[in-house]
C-alpha cells in the first residue's frame, strides 16, 4: 500500500515537471474529414507548374512541390477568418488586365467543407485571388 502511495506522489509529480499538455483541437475539428486538396493547373505557361497535385495538410504531405509551405498559407488564411476558396463577388469592379490563360481547379475538403473552386487569371480581381493563394497555386504567369 504505501509503495502504491508513493509510485502516485511520484507519478504526480513528473507529470507536473513535463508541464501542462497543449489543448486539444475542437472536437469537430477531430471527427472532420482530413484536410486533401487534388489541384489541377494548366496553362501556365511553365510545363513544370502544369499537371496534378495532391495537397494533405496536418501534417503536410502529397505530391504539391511545397506541400508545407502551402498548408501554412491556407492557416493563414483561415486565422485571418477568409475563406481561400471563396468566388470573387458578383458585380464587383475590376481592372481589365490579362493575365494570361492559367487556370485551376481545386477539389476535396479543407477544415471539414467540401472544396469546389475554380481560378483563372482574366482581370485584375482574379489575379489578385490567384496570387493570395500562392503557393498553393504556382505563380500564374504565363
Amino acid at each position: 500500500m504505501l509503495r502504491l502511495a508513493a509510485f502516485a506522489v511520484a507519478s504526480a509529480l513528473a507529470a507536473g515537471a513535463a508541464g501542462p499538455l497543449p489543448p486539444l483541437p475542437p472536437l469537430s475539428r477531430l471527427l472532420a474529414a482530413p484536410d486533401r486538396l487534388t489541384i489541377l493547373v494548366a496553362d501556365t505557361g511553365n510545363p513544370l507548374a502544369d499537371g496534378e497535385y495532391r495537397l494533405e495538410c496536418d501534417p503536410p504531405g502529397g505530391n504539391h512541390p511545397r506541400a508545407e509551405d502551402a498548408c501554412a498559407r491556407l492557416e493563414a488564411l483561415a486565422r485571418e477568418g477568409k475563406d481561400p476558396f471563396a468566388p470573387e463577388p458578383k458585380n464587383q469592379l475590376c481592372t481589365m488586365q490579362d493575365g494570361g490563360r492559367a487556370t485551376a481547379r481545386i477539389t476535396g475538403t479543407w477544415h471539414g467543407h467540401r472544396v469546389e473552386s475554380r481560378f483563372r487569371r482574366t482581370n485584375g480581381c482574379e489575379i489578385r485571388r490567384w496570387n493570395d493563394l500562392e503557393p498553393v497555386l504556382p505563380r500564374g504567369r504565363s
